[in-house]
């Protein structure tokens, strides 16, 4: 197999990667509005507890944007 092509495979793995973190924040947001419409009184808590979780998934997907963007630079 030749090189280029593991490479390209590996950044299409890395470009999933972050598609997924980018569903798996969007629906970590859509439920975090359904629990504040529920419960408008812990909506502070509720909100700083998403803001941790979606910064985690934010970094996740910007750490595998880098390496697709690394391995494509290699190609």
């Amino acid at each position: 197999m030749n090189p280029s092509s593991i490479i390209a495979i590996g950044a299409s793995i890395a470009v999933a990667a972050g598609v997924g973190a980018g569903i798996s924040l969007g629906n970590a947001c859509s439920k975090v509005a359904e629990g504040v419409s529920r419960n408008p009184e812990s909506a502070s808590k509720i909100l700083s507890t998403a803001l941790v979780f979606a910064t985690l998934a934010e970094v996740t997907a910007i750490f595998c944007f880098v390496i697709a963007i690394m391995l494509i630079g290699k190609i």
